[in-house]
């Protein structure tokens, strides 16, 4: 079972119910990975989201990636990707899965750009997000593409459309 936990800035309004968006998308991308039996597995995971702005994500991508800029989204994982298959029960029956922010500036303009709901970009982010905190990454077009995939999946079960319709 996987909880998740929100923290979010006042710029981020109450348009939308930002704790459950958040929930079901983490879930969604976890359940559409190569580690989708971690979902049933007899302990917890948790995993926080903070809905922040740019300046935070900017200082954070500055002093973790040595890029200075902000972006959309940044995850922080927990756990070592080789090790999520041999989690087992922790002393307290949990694990903390790492963390993602979102920046929301940058969030709302790409999603203006895309002229698509600014929930529904939130949504993917948040599902890309997790996948980097199960390992999937984008850095070569085979590794891109598997990561693709997952976040086309878990969007589909989201009801959301995938974001990369019409790229080549």
């Amino acid at each position: 079972m996987l909880q998740t936990e929100l923290i979010a800035s006042s710029k981020w309004g109450n348009e939308q119910d930002w704790t459950e968006l958040a929930a079901r998308a983490a879930n969604a991308g976890i359940a559409a990975s190569s580690h989708a039996d971690l979902l049933s597995r007899n302990f917890e995971m948790e995993l926080s989201v903070k809905l922040s702005d740019n300046a935070e994500v900017h200082a954070l991508n500055k002093a973790y990636r040595g890029k200075d800029k902000p972006t959309n989204v940044l995850s922080f994982p927990q756990i070592q990707p080789d090790l999520l298959e041999a989690l087992a029960n922790t002393d307290d029956g949990e694990a903390l899965l790492g963390d993602i922010i979102l920046a929301y500036e940058t969030c709302r303009e790409e999603a203006a750009a895309k002229e698509i709901s600014f929930s529904d970009h939130v949504a993917h982010l948040i599902v890309h997000g997790s996948l980097h905190l199960l390992g999937y990454d984008h850095e070569n077009e085979i590794d891109a593409g598997m990561m693709e995939n997952c976040e086309i999946s878990a969007l589909a079960t989201l009801g959301i459309a995938s974001p990369y319709a019409g790229q080549t």
